[in-house]
């Protein structure tokens, strides 16, 4: 007996992105459930506007514990879940309707990979050779661990299985959108070293940036992208390296700022 699939999209300002997105995931859902943490922009009348959608609101809460209080929610037991920058793709769609006609019972969830594009450009390297996210679960037996950042479903090997295809994930269309990603993502990604009770050093800050340029440009093959691989390697490795580690060092080290007002009503006193 065929198994019903909700297709859960959690988002937020999304109004360049939702109405393609929930377009694709119309190819597998018996049930789209749009989770909304706050839009200020016309997504919410988007998804009004284009019927068949379920909205569930809430404010933003994390990564984690946002999408832990939505995948309950679904209507059906197996949920796939979607960034809406992401879309499924025609292969994709068949893979997982026909996986829906029988899923094995020891099975709890499955990776699918993702082909990246950013500005419109695939990037089949630059550590994205190997890009896979565990998004097709099960309702009830599937939930993020409570990282900050980059969370993510943990499920015993023998539970899990992986998709052949792949969603299509459009990461940027500028500089600006990148750019902005990089700086929530290298935040919450100190904020989560500094809650493990990490540190930083000069090593880290010195060091670290050079061998992730050289992982991602030379032994992940970025070169191979060209200019664009040029790019990304640079910004990936002052990111993932040296701007979290300088993150981590404001939070153990950096200052408040004074406030000379309260100093001057002090004075006044």
């Amino acid at each position: 007996m065929k198994q019903k699939l909700t297709v859960l999209i959690p988002c937020r300002d999304e109004r360049m992105n939702i109405r393609p997105c929930v377009e694709a995931a119309r190819k597998v859902a018996d049930e789209v459930l749009v989770a909304d943490s706050g839009s200020i922009d016309d997504t919410m009348e988007i998804v009004r506007s284009m019927g068949g959608c379920r909205l569930i609101e809430r404010e933003w809460n994390g990564y984690a514990a946002f999408k832990n209080w939505a995948i309950p929610q679904a209507e059906h037991e197996w949920v796939l879940i979607i960034d809406a920058d992401e879309r499924v793709t025609d292969d994709l769609a068949a893979e997982i309707n026909q996986l829906m006609q029988n899923p094995p019972e020891h099975i709890d969830g499955y990776w699918i990979k993702r082909r990246n594009f950013v500005m419109g450009h695939e990037v089949k390297r630059c550590g994205f050779n190997n890009d896979s996210v565990f998004r097709l679960i099960r309702r009830d037996k599937c939930r993020y661990n409570d990282r900050l950042v980059h969370e993510e479903i943990f499920v015993d090997p023998k539970h899990a299985g992986t998709l052949k295809h792949k969603f299509d994930h459009y990461m940027c269309w500028s500089y600006d959108q990148y750019l902005k990603k990089v700086d929530s993502y290298t935040k919450l990604g100190a904020q989560e070293k500094w809650r493990r009770g990490k540190k930083t050093s000069s090593v880290n800050l010195l060091v670290r940036p050079f061998f992730r340029f050289l992982q991602l440009y030379v032994l992940r093959g970025g070169f191979l992208d060209g200019r664009l691989g040029i790019q990304l390697c640079m910004i990936r490795a002052f990111g993932d390296s040296f701007l979290k580690q300088a993150r981590l060092w404001e939070l153990e080290c950096a200052q408040s700022q004074p406030d000379p007002e309260v100093d001057h009503i002090k004075r006044a006193a």
